[in-house]
């Protein structure tokens, strides 16, 4: 092994980054930073394999760092290596437009693998990354073709480590016997509220073999980089476990406050900078040097990256030689304008208004039945709940061990468990790999267990699809407990995610559209249990718009605005209302994130100047106000009851609707009200 003056000069370096940009910030974490710095060195020095002038090479290790507050270590080894991030770009540490943000962002950041911050989704995303790549092995590798062989790598805390969604995704992989994967666990036994001994005493060594990692430990991670080295190798032997690697290390090493919760989340104090540096046989009057040995060394270590890509691009040449076809498909996948078959939407089901009603969830199925086949990077799964989802066409193979005989590393179905935010943060990393879609499926409800990982799907651009069924008080008997009734505000409040509630069959086909084709925004089905007729004037092509007329009247007195399975409610109750001498227009809105990005004068036809607008949908009414005057909802939880018998307590039928178009005629007799589209701030976006 052996190791010089010039690696310790290298590790120190990194840590002193870490000090001189918090400083220079007066903000951020450089405890963890300066406990792992030697780990990091020797992880990234000895073992990773990766291009720094082209960091989206297929077949480069990743790095996740799921404790991200620790992100100048990242930031740190970046720079050192060659990345696009300059000198300037450190000092720039946390500060506006800055590409060193202070958590890292994947899409910021040139080398920055998946966005981490809120702690333990990063560990799910590294399980996600591994699931990826397992896969795509599968499918593309061939005799003599070692294509896809990368690694995944993942630093994680004390943070991590409690939190739940960590726990999910362990489990996951230890299931899935991920050899990939090789975790190491910054073992500080520090946390924010200080010694780890106030609230986190299990041991995790053990908690770990249980899940089925294959499990080491290394006492001295501030020192033995001789131990640190052997443990990381022997873990890359291990082919059939993911592995974790238990480093006890001091927090903040060299600082006067090292391995105390002082230096965890606090820049150095001055004095503490000074005599730091000067301990590391730095000036302690200088700031952000990087002694030329150690851009040398690291250096010398992306160029062996370069020549190790071109030696694959060199492998892939002859692949396409030999594996036509299966080379196609892969330079498609990974293709940045990320292209989709061509064609493949002719496969999209297509429904008349004759077709029979069937549930939204069913009409799901259809698609992924019809569309399998010539989407072949569409990976789906379920959260335990297959058969409720409707998730699964009836050939796919599951995505298994191969050993425990019930599926292959190839397959395309994936068994989350009931792991809805382990599922989530998975995809986040399964996507980001590069050369797959993932969609999953749960209740709607329970997307509010996933929250934390899907908002990141939308902050880091992740074309990640979410089957959510079961989406209203139409899933009857199970009452409160499953009925959401905030979960659709909740999302739809959420930048860069598309909320779609489609009505019908043409609408989830326009719905799948959409998601597939929106390369970096993430997209929520909300999908019914209950029948649904198909419309008349549904067609894909109004449906892509977000929204649209579903029925037109001249001289209407009433615009009645829905979603879902009340949109075929509010066309009965168009009936009703002409009972009542009063005409009533109707408009379907299946997401209206997409009737935003409408052209203005679009949007004035959907919902025009001079007609009162009401909204029907069977949960919570906020927000609802941007597109209609007068808001017919539920802002309370549901019942249990059989689905009619709810719809009915709560008056979401045509008598129910009607009577509220009704009130909303009568308050605006004798006023053209502007569209709710129509809004001061308009003119300013």
């Amino acid at each position: 092994m052996g190791y010089s003056e010039t690696d310790w000069k290298a590790i120190n370096t990194i840590r002193l980054l870490a000090v001189d940009a918090t400083f220079k910030a007066n903000s951020g974490h450089p405890g963890a930073p300066m406990g792992c710095a030697p780990a990091a060195h020797v992880l990234f020095n000895k073992f990773m394999t990766f291009n720094p002038q082209n960091p989206d090479w297929l077949n480069r290790d990743r790095f996740v760092l799921s404790n991200g507050h620790g992100c100048m270590l990242q930031y740190a080894l970046l720079h050192l290596f060659g990345y696009k991030i300059s000198m300037d770009d450190l000092k720039a540490f946390r500060t506006v437009d800055s590409i060193c943000p202070g958590h890292p962002e994947a899409h910021d950041t040139p080398g920055i693998e998946v966005t981490t911050g809120p702690l333990g989704q990063g560990f799910a995303n590294a399980v996600g990354l591994a699931v990826a790549q397992a896969h795509t092995a599968a499918v593309f590798n061939k005799p003599g073709y070692d294509l896809i062989n990368n690694h995944t790598f993942m630093l994680f805390g004390d943070g991590c480590a409690m939190e739940g969604i960590a726990s999910e995704a362990a489990s996951a992989a230890g299931h899935l016997q991920l050899g990939n994967l090789i975790a190491i666990y910054d073992d500080n036994r520090i946390s924010i509220d200080g010694d780890t001994k106030c609230a986190f005493t299990e041991d995790v060594s053990k908690r770990f073999e249980a899940y089925g990692w294959h499990v080491q430990q290394v006492d001295d991670g501030d020192n033995d980089l001789e131990a640190i080295e052997a443990a990381i190798k022997k873990a890359k032997e291990v082919k059939d476990k993911p592995s974790m690697i238990k480093l006890r290390t001091t927090i903040g090493f060299g600082s006067l406050l090292q391995g105390t919760g002082g230096v965890h989340g606090n820049a150095l104090k001055e004095d503490d900078c000074k005599q730091v540096k000067k301990k590391f046989g730095f000036n302690p009057d200088e700031s952000f040097v990087v002694p030329n040995e150690v851009y040398e060394m690291y250096h010398k270590h992306a160029s062996e990256g370069a020549s190790a890509e071109q030696a694959w691009n060199d492998l892939f040449k002859k692949y396409s030689e030999e594996h036509k076809e299966l080379a196609a498909d892969l330079k498609r996948r990974i293709d940045p304008k990320k292209p989709l078959p061509d064609g493949w939407e002719k496969k999209l089901p297509i429904y008349k208004p004759t077709d029979p009603a069937v549930a939204s969830r069913k009409l799901s199925e259809a698609v992924l039945e019809a569309i399998h086949e010539v989407v072949p990077e569409l990976i789906s799964g379920s959260a335990d709940l297959t058969g409720s989802n409707n998730t699964r066409w009836k050939k796919a193979i599951d995505f298994q061990p191969p050993n425990l005989g019930i599926g292959d590393y190839a397959g395309r179905y994936m068994r989350y468990g009931v792991r809805e935010h382990g599922m989530a943060g998975m995809m986040n990393g399964m996507s980001a790999y590069g050369t797959i879609i993932p969609a999953g499926g749960t209740f709607l409800n329970f997307v509010s267990y996933a929250a934390g990982a899907v908002r990141l799907s939308s902050l880091s651009h992740q074309r990640v699809i979410y089957v959510a069924t079961h989406d209203s008080i139409g899933l009857g008997e199970d009452g409160p407990t499953h009925q959401p009734i905030e979960t659709l505000t909740h999302f739809r409040a959420l930048p860069n995610m598309m909320v779609w509630r489609p009505a019908d069959g043409n609408e989830t086909s326009a719905a799948y559209y959409m998601a597939l084709t929106s390369h970096e925004t993430p997209a929520i089905l909300a999908l019914t249990r209950q029948n649904l007729p198909q419309l008349e004037n549904s067609t894909v092509q109004n449906g892509i718009k977000g929204g649209y007329t579903l029925i037109e009247a001249e001289n209407a007195d009433v615009t009645l605005v829905s979603t879902g399975s009340e949109v075929s409610i509010c066309v009965e109750a168009v009936k009703k209302l002409k009972d009542d001498n009063i005409t009533a227009r109707v408009v379907s809105m299946p997401c209206t994130e997409v009737f935003d990005a409408q052209p203005k004068e679009y949007q004035l036809k959907v919902l025009p100047d001079g007609i009162p607008a009401m909204s029907v949908e069977a949960m919570s009414t906020y927000g609802w106000e941007k597109y209609s005057h007068e808001q017919f909802g539920l802002n309370r939880f549901g019942a249990s009851g059989a689905y009619k018998d709810v719809y009915k307590k709560f008056e979401f039928t045509p008598e129910g609707i009607a009577k509220r178009a009704k009130a909303t005629v009568d308050f605006y007799k004798g006023v053209k009200p502007r569209s709710p589209i129509n809004r001061a701030f308009q003119q300013l976006l």
